[in-house]
């Protein structure tokens, strides 16, 4: 196992990979920029070093500088957690070059299934079922126009090396389109520095379905159930669950086994998460492969009992899986809502500033997962997710019921969140009876 892991990345992911790893024995070294100087990634791992400005791409993009820390630091692995360079297959490859091991898949990999439209291919030619769109990737307006007339619209944009909801825009006509193109495509080359995009059939109404696994290089790949991410606004989630409690039991079984043998197909490695919409009618398509660890990752670890991040480092460090399939028992519901500090009656606008006074409720089944205390700055450069709470119950039922009242004992002053807009959706009536799909936020909270 590593002696020293170097963490690039901050937030409470950063501090999540930091808890595992001190339970695991190995230490941590730290990497952050001028405003996250008070960070609570940097307080808690043993070393720290600061690697630049405020902005991500004079900091947290910088691989040269991270690895450079590592290397000074003498760490052997670099976890990349989730956003910033963890879908970075020239980053992975730099690691290697310089004999640093990269916590996630290998840069190949990377380039496979983290370009959406070669998974999409790779996907296409294991025989699993894919979302109509492009094949290859397209870069000139004109080309993507043609494209999308063969294809047939609404068409989803989406950026080939895309994430998290950036670089996406739906054109539901073609007159749309250019327009809808060129501002995607902005938008990429922003936060990915590429501007490749891809085109896809957008398909109405359908359920956000997406099956976590992990697997090592010995071969063995596991699964750990799949999660309903269908609550989204922009494309961005703000709740997931784990299980999908509105399928089929057919349904979650082939689920199941599409992932596992779209792994298998790309011999992948470590942890990935294969996401699928699922249509009113029950029929499922691949859209895209997860690279990374996943911000929901939690629910899955709840219901499975697996810790994914210690088992991301012990792959990484060449050693087999610690569970078997048949080892897992899925037991019991989780649901997630990601706090964000921002105005949900001002568009959803950032909301930096300080933390004066919070309270974050505990109990039974009651997961916090944060990086912020009394007296942090909220630095205005980074991603606006400030806590993901966690309720866990025997049935999904309780789980909200759970969640319902975690949410209405949460509080946080000083700065503006969502937490209100979310106890509302908690408690919309078609929340718990399962009647929704990802349009559900537009369609009942239009802003």
């Amino acid at each position: 196992m590593f002696r020293k892991v170097l963490i690039a990345n901050r937030g409470e992911i950063a501090v999540r990979i930091i808890r595992a790893c001190r339970e695991m024995g190995i230490r941590t070294a730290a990497v952050y920029s001028e405003a996250d100087r008070d960070a609570m990634h940097v307080r808690l791992a043993d070393e720290a070093v600061c690697i630049g400005p405020a902005s991500p791409k004079d900091s947290y993009l910088r691989m040269e500088q991270i690895i450079g820390t590592a290397l000074a630091l003498k760490a052997e692995a670099i976890h990349p957690g989730f956003g910033f360079l963890s879908e970075n297959a020239e980053f992975a490859r730099m690691c290697g070059q310089y004999g640093i091991q990269f916590v996630g898949p290998s840069p190949e990999l990377i380039d496979k299934m983290g370009n959406k439209s070669e998974a999409k291919r790779t996907m296409k030619a294991a025989g699993i079922p894919v979302v109509p769109g492009t094949d290859f990737p397209v870069y000139e307006e004109e080309e993507a126009l043609a494209k999308a007339k063969e294809i047939g619209f609404p068409i989803m944009i989406k950026a080939s090396a895309g994430g998290g909801g950036k670089g996406m825009r739906l054109a539901w006509e073609e007159q749309e389109f250019p327009a809808k193109f060129r501002e995607a495509q902005q938008e990429a080359e922003n936060a990915f520095a590429d501007h490749a995009m891809y085109l896809e059939r957008y398909i109405q109404f359908p359920r956000h379905i997406e099956v976590q696994i992990m697997a090592d290089r010995q071969g063995n790949v596991i699964h750990l159930g799949e999660r309903d991410c269908s609550i989204q606004r922009r494309h961005q989630k703000m709740i997931e669950e784990s299980p999908c409690a509105f399928i089929t039991g057919e349904t979650r079984r082939k689920l199941w086994e599409t992932a596992l043998k779209a792994s298998h197909a790309v011999g992948y490695e470590n942890a990935g998460t294969l996401e699928f919409l699922l249509d009113q009618s029950g029929e499922f398509f691949f859209m895209e492969m997860n690279t990374r660890i996943q911000v929901e990752h939690p629910v899955s670890e709840l219901v499975s009992g697996v810790d994914l991040i210690r088992e991301q480092l012990r792959v990484a460090a060449g050693l087999p899986l610690s569970v078997k399939q048949e080892d897992i028992r899925f037991r019991g519901h989780a649901v997630e809502c990601r706090i964000n500090a921002e105005e949900p009656l001002h568009n959803f606008m950032p909301c930096p500033g300080m933390i004066k006074k919070m309270h974050l409720p505990g109990g039974n089944g009651i997961r916090m997962d944060t990086a912020i205390y009394p007296g942090y700055q909220i630095p205005p450069y980074y991603d606006s997710m400030i806590v993901k709470v966690i309720a866990y119950d025997s049935d999904r039922d309780g789980a909200v019921r759970k969640m319902i009242s975690t949410l209405g004992e949460l509080e946080i002053e000083g700065v503006a969140t969502n937490r209100d807009f979310l106890y509302d959706v908690v408690n919309h009536p078609d929340f718990k009876s399962g009647r929704f799909h990802t349009g559900f936020i537009e369609e009942n909270y239009p802003m």
